[in-house]
């Protein structure tokens, strides 16, 4: 049995997520601490993440943590986490997915499509803009940054007509209610690893590698090592608006995945495939697939 200390940020959302971790790797017999953090990420809220470094601001002193001794792991909503780690940290688990969808969130407006022309709607993430244009492109769409409990008290002060959040932080949080609609995937496909958590470790840490070996879900793990290879191959950051999500059916993979113009000036591309996959490489390669169309796609644009 091992003595393990979780690095998490400190918003309510990040605190339940490492809570959880916590919980089931004390009910295997380990014991376990947590060692909330504010990150940059957390700090910086009067700019779009595309402008200050990016989503990798909401990692860094989580890893500085990891690289020093201080913890043992960290939990990170996946989409979160950027495409490539840096030397020495390595995913070390992906657990089950919750509910890979966005969610609706109006103290008015039952759905987005009862939006009065020119309603205000709040997303700070450019491919929830990009989905959004296609859908209503008569809505005005206005940054929101912020943990989850900040971004609906602008809300509900009235700043938004209504806002876009993931349904898995809601969920999670107890705060299913606020959700007046879930968006199918088809209107609003999710971004790479939307729902799932992974726990990060630094590499060589068998022993944590171990402790974690029964936290893994395998098919989500699969699902979401396509989609962040899309990511990968395109570049993908929050400054591009990308959208990718796989789903697994035995041993046949089906990858999704769209780019759109946040400005509204082309069209949405979109490209898709399947195939059979039995490991991480195998799916990380479908991914690869879908991405070298999606480009080919946006080369084609006038």
């Amino acid at each position: 049995m091992g003595n393990f200390t979780i690095a998490t940020r400190e918003s309510r959302l990040a605190l339940w997520q490492a809570e959880h971790v916590k919980s089931l790797l004390e009910q295997q017999g380990n014991s376990v601490s947590l060692l909330g953090m504010t990150t940059k990420g957390d700090q910086i809220l009067d700019r779009s993440l595309s402008k200050v470094g990016g989503k990798g601001l909401f990692v860094k002193e989580l890893e500085v943590a990891l690289e020093e001794g201080r913890a043992d792991l960290a939990v990170h909503s996946l989409k979160d986490v950027p495409m490539e780690l840096p030397e020495g940290f390595e995913l070390a688990c992906v657990m089950e997915r919750e509910d890979p969808r966005d969610a609706w969130v109006s103290n008015r407006y039952a759905s987005l499509q009862e939006l009065p022309h020119g309603a205000v709607v709040g997303t700070s993430s450019l491919r929830r803009v990009a989905l959004l244009r296609v859908l209503r492109p008569d809505l005005r769409m206005e940054p929101l940054r912020g943990n989850l409990d900040t971004r609906l008290r602008k809300l509900d002060d009235g700043h938004y007509d209504g806002i876009v959040l993931a349904a898995a932080g809601l969920k999670r949080l107890g705060l299913a209610s606020r959700i007046r609609a879930t968006f199918s995937v088809e209107e609003m496909l999710p971004a790479a690893g939307q729902g799932a958590l992974g726990i990060e470790v630094r590499t060589g840490r068998d022993d944590v590698r171990t402790s974690l070996q029964h936290l893994a879900h395998q098919s989500t793990w699969l699902a979401v090592s396509a989609e962040r290879a899309v990511s990968r191959v395109m570049g993908g950051s929050c400054s591009m608006p990308l959208a990718a999500y796989a789903t697994l059916e035995g041993v046949q993979l089906t990858i999704r995945a769209a780019w759109g113009d946040a400005e509204g000036r082309h069209p949405l591309v979109t490209a898709q495939t399947q195939g059979p996959v039995l490991s991480l490489a195998d799916a990380s390669a479908l991914g690869e697939q879908v991405a070298q169309a999606l480009q080919a796609g946006v080369r084609a644009l006038p």
